[in-house]
């Protein structure tokens, strides 16, 4: 029996096309609840542009690819980007000239890209922003995620100059920076189970991008959305309708799970 199901942010429970929550997704987000069954969110996104998914009635998020874990206001796991590489990593970036987001409870960047179009078209594909967020003027101590905007070619300088460092590309002009191997959406996961003492045999999650591959193999369901990247979907237990096709009410029904 399914206990608990995670769910991406950007193209499975926000419309691929417009950026919205389809009414058949909150329909089933509402049934899921009735039947007893957790809604957790696993999001790239910072804790703050989850706002609307709380007003669904989500308390438990993970945000920032999983470097962030909170349910309410108390908070079960935080990976924590140590001020060396924050200050090393955002003056090499400075010198040649490429954005940085970091991700605190909010997001805000280092003000470099905001007249670039890759920077924006990357805002608005991967957090659905349209404004270039505000400039960070002085770093904070915790800060949980920085993402970098470099094309493949743009980004082996930082690879060179940074081995200690993972940089793992989740879109075509953004990676995420990180110190750490242990932080990723199926650690997180990990994490909430343990929190919450459920099996991961009855855990189900739903996404549709490369940084959604490790919590699809890692949960006892993977399901992929129908507009999502093509590795998933090989590697997904069952591959749903497009998020814009009610994809997500789709596959809990064909499941029986509400």
């Amino acid at each position: 029996m399914y206990e608990i199901v995670f769910f991406d942010v950007d193209g499975t429970l926000y419309s691929e096309v417009d950026r919205v929550i389809p009414e058949s997704t909150k329909v089933a987000i509402k049934r899921l609840y009735e039947e007893g069954i957790k809604v957790v969110v696993a999001t790239g996104r910072p804790h703050n542009l989850c706002e609307e998914l709380v007003s669904l009635g989500i308390d438990t998020l993970i945000s920032s690819n999983g470097a962030l874990v909170k349910n309410q206001s108390e908070v079960i796991y935080k990976s924590v980007i140590s001020q060396r590489t924050v200050h090393e990593l955002s003056s090499f970036a400075e010198l040649h000239g490429h954005g940085i987001s970091y991700f605190t409870d909010s997001i805000s960047m280092n003000g470099i890209g905001v007249e670039e179009k890759r920077v924006r078209n990357a805002l608005a594909e991967t957090l659905g922003l349209v404004d270039y967020p505000s400039k960070l003027n002085t770093l904070p101590e915790e800060i949980y995620c920085i993402c970098l905007y470099a094309d493949e070619s743009e980004a082996e300088k930082f690879i060179d100059n940074f081995p200690q460092l993972q940089f793992v590309r989740f879109h075509g002009y953004v990676m995420n920076v990180l110190e750490t191997q242990i932080v990723s959406k199926s650690q997180a996961i990990k994490r909430v189970l343990d929190y919450y003492k459920i099996d991961v045999c009855n855990s189900i999650a739903f996404g549709d991008g490369g940084n959604d591959l490790d919590m699809l193999e890692f949960v006892g369901l993977g399901i992929a959305m129908g507009n999502g990247d093509e590795k998933l979907k090989q590697k997904a237990d069952f591959v749903t309708k497009k998020a814009s096709e009610d994809g997500i009410h789709y596959a809990l029904t064909q499941f029986r799970i509400i």
